[in-house]
Protein backbone atom coordinates (compact mmCIF):
# COMPACT_ATOMS: atom_id res chain seq x y z
CA UNK A 1 0.00 0.00 0.00
CA UNK A 2 0.86 3.70 -0.67
CA UNK A 3 2.39 5.51 2.10
CA UNK A 4 0.41 7.79 4.35
CA UNK A 5 -0.44 11.52 4.68
CA UNK A 6 -2.44 12.68 7.44
CA UNK A 7 -3.08 16.36 8.77
CA UNK A 8 -5.28 17.37 11.23
CA UNK A 9 -7.37 20.09 11.99
CA UNK A 10 -9.50 22.74 14.35
CA UNK A 11 -13.41 23.72 13.03
CA UNK A 12 -15.47 25.65 14.79
CA UNK A 13 -18.53 23.27 14.44
CA UNK A 14 -19.80 20.18 16.55
CA UNK A 15 -18.89 16.93 15.31
CA UNK A 16 -22.57 16.56 14.04
CA UNK A 17 -22.31 19.42 11.75
CA UNK A 18 -18.83 18.42 10.42
CA UNK A 19 -19.79 14.82 9.74
CA UNK A 20 -22.76 15.85 7.52
CA UNK A 21 -20.64 17.96 5.40
CA UNK A 22 -18.08 15.15 5.06
CA UNK A 23 -21.05 12.99 3.68
CA UNK A 24 -23.47 15.69 1.66
CA UNK A 25 -21.22 14.59 -1.56
CA UNK A 26 -22.98 16.17 -4.03
CA UNK A 27 -21.75 19.43 -2.60
CA UNK A 28 -17.75 18.74 -3.05
CA UNK A 29 -17.87 20.41 -6.45
CA UNK A 30 -17.97 23.19 -4.05
CA UNK A 31 -15.89 23.21 -1.79
CA UNK A 32 -13.04 19.89 -2.73
CA UNK A 33 -10.34 21.28 -4.87
CA UNK A 34 -10.44 18.82 -7.49
CA UNK A 35 -13.41 17.12 -7.36
CA UNK A 36 -15.66 17.62 -10.45
CA UNK A 37 -18.14 15.57 -9.65
CA UNK A 38 -19.37 12.63 -6.50
CA UNK A 39 -22.46 10.34 -7.69
CA UNK A 40 -23.85 8.36 -4.54
CA UNK A 41 -23.97 4.45 -6.03
CA UNK A 42 -25.26 2.74 -3.37
CA UNK A 43 -26.32 3.79 0.39
CA UNK A 44 -25.71 1.91 3.45
CA UNK A 45 -28.87 0.65 6.05
CA UNK A 46 -27.55 3.88 8.04
CA UNK A 47 -28.50 6.35 5.13
CA UNK A 48 -25.38 7.29 4.38
CA UNK A 49 -23.54 6.45 1.13
CA UNK A 50 -21.57 3.26 1.37
CA UNK A 51 -20.62 3.70 -2.69
CA UNK A 52 -19.22 7.06 -4.25
CA UNK A 53 -18.41 7.75 -7.87
CA UNK A 54 -16.08 10.15 -8.17
CA UNK A 55 -14.86 12.38 -11.45
CA UNK A 56 -11.42 14.02 -10.10
CA UNK A 57 -9.90 16.87 -12.31
CA UNK A 58 -6.35 18.00 -9.97
CA UNK A 59 -3.83 19.18 -12.35
CA UNK A 60 -1.68 16.57 -13.94
CA UNK A 61 -4.46 13.92 -12.22
CA UNK A 62 -7.62 13.48 -14.35
CA UNK A 63 -9.77 10.60 -13.51
CA UNK A 64 -12.91 8.60 -12.31
CA UNK A 65 -13.16 5.83 -9.53
CA UNK A 66 -15.00 4.70 -6.83
CA UNK A 67 -14.65 4.67 -2.93
CA UNK A 68 -16.50 2.68 -0.37
CA UNK A 69 -17.26 3.87 2.90
CA UNK A 70 -17.66 3.04 6.52
CA UNK A 71 -19.23 5.34 8.94
CA UNK A 72 -18.55 5.12 12.63
CA UNK A 73 -21.58 7.82 13.76
CA UNK A 74 -20.14 10.81 14.01
CA UNK A 75 -16.50 9.51 15.28
CA UNK A 76 -14.69 8.83 12.09
CA UNK A 77 -15.49 7.32 8.33
CA UNK A 78 -13.20 5.09 6.19
CA UNK A 79 -12.67 4.61 2.29
CA UNK A 80 -10.98 2.49 -0.04
CA UNK A 81 -11.21 2.34 -3.47
CA UNK A 82 -13.98 0.35 -5.27
CA UNK A 83 -13.20 0.84 -8.68
CA UNK A 84 -9.25 1.66 -10.00
CA UNK A 85 -9.91 4.59 -12.43
CA UNK A 86 -7.10 5.16 -15.46
CA UNK A 87 -4.92 6.63 -12.99
CA UNK A 88 -5.45 6.01 -9.67
CA UNK A 89 -4.86 1.91 -8.45
CA UNK A 90 -4.95 2.24 -4.93
CA UNK A 91 -6.60 4.95 -2.69
CA UNK A 92 -7.47 4.58 1.46
CA UNK A 93 -8.26 6.89 4.01
CA UNK A 94 -10.13 8.19 6.74
CA UNK A 95 -11.47 11.58 8.51
CA UNK A 96 -11.06 11.24 12.16
CA UNK A 97 -13.69 13.78 14.31
CA UNK A 98 -12.79 14.54 17.85
CA UNK A 99 -14.61 17.42 20.31
CA UNK A 100 -12.25 19.76 20.58
CA UNK A 101 -13.41 22.39 23.24
CA UNK A 102 -16.42 23.81 21.29
CA UNK A 103 -15.58 22.63 18.47
CA UNK A 104 -14.10 19.64 16.40
CA UNK A 105 -10.48 18.17 15.64
CA UNK A 106 -10.57 17.06 12.07
CA UNK A 107 -8.08 14.39 11.61
CA UNK A 108 -7.46 13.47 7.55
CA UNK A 109 -5.46 10.30 5.86
CA UNK A 110 -4.64 9.50 3.08
CA UNK A 111 -2.81 6.88 1.19
CA UNK A 112 -2.77 7.23 -2.83
CA UNK A 113 -1.29 4.53 -5.41
CA UNK A 114 -0.96 5.62 -9.09
CA UNK A 115 -0.30 3.52 -12.30
CA UNK A 116 2.19 6.35 -13.48
CA UNK A 117 5.51 6.46 -11.46
CA UNK A 118 6.13 9.46 -9.58
CA UNK A 119 9.47 10.61 -7.40
CA UNK A 120 8.40 10.05 -3.71
CA UNK A 121 9.02 13.30 -2.55
CA UNK A 122 6.91 14.87 -5.49
CA UNK A 123 4.34 12.44 -4.65
CA UNK A 124 4.36 12.94 -0.71
CA UNK A 125 3.83 17.11 -1.30
CA UNK A 126 1.04 16.44 -3.57
CA UNK A 127 -0.49 14.21 -1.23
CA UNK A 128 0.31 16.77 1.56
CA UNK A 129 -1.63 19.55 -0.33
CA UNK A 130 -4.68 17.75 -1.10
CA UNK A 131 -5.11 16.68 2.26
CA UNK A 132 -4.62 20.06 3.71
CA UNK A 133 -6.51 21.71 0.99
CA UNK A 134 -9.28 19.50 1.60
CA UNK A 135 -9.21 20.56 5.50
CA UNK A 136 -9.51 24.19 5.16
CA UNK A 137 -12.30 23.60 2.25
CA UNK A 138 -14.14 21.28 5.16
CA UNK A 139 -13.36 23.94 7.89
CA UNK A 140 -14.78 26.53 5.73
CA UNK A 141 -17.97 24.75 4.35
CA UNK A 142 -18.33 23.62 8.09
CA UNK A 143 -18.30 26.89 9.85
CA UNK A 144 -20.83 28.41 7.43
CA UNK A 145 -23.27 25.89 8.05
CA UNK A 146 -26.73 26.69 10.26
CA UNK A 147 -26.73 23.82 13.32
CA UNK A 148 -29.56 23.80 15.48
CA UNK A 149 -29.65 24.42 19.48
CA UNK A 150 -28.70 20.94 20.09
CA UNK A 151 -25.57 21.45 17.69
CA UNK A 152 -26.59 18.77 15.04
CA UNK A 153 -26.83 20.03 11.28
CA UNK A 154 -29.98 20.90 10.13
CA UNK A 155 -30.07 18.59 7.09
CA UNK A 156 -29.55 19.32 3.22
CA UNK A 157 -27.02 21.35 1.12
CA UNK A 158 -26.33 24.65 2.37
CA UNK A 159 -24.30 27.49 0.53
Amino acid sequence: MADRTSSSITVAARRPVVMSVIADFAAYPRWASGVRSAEIVESGADGRPAAVRFELDAGVIKDRYMLSYRWDGDAAVHWDLAQPGSMISEMSGSYVLADDGGGTRVTYELAVGLRVPMIGILKRRAEKNIVDTALRGLRSRAEAMPADPAGSATGGSHD
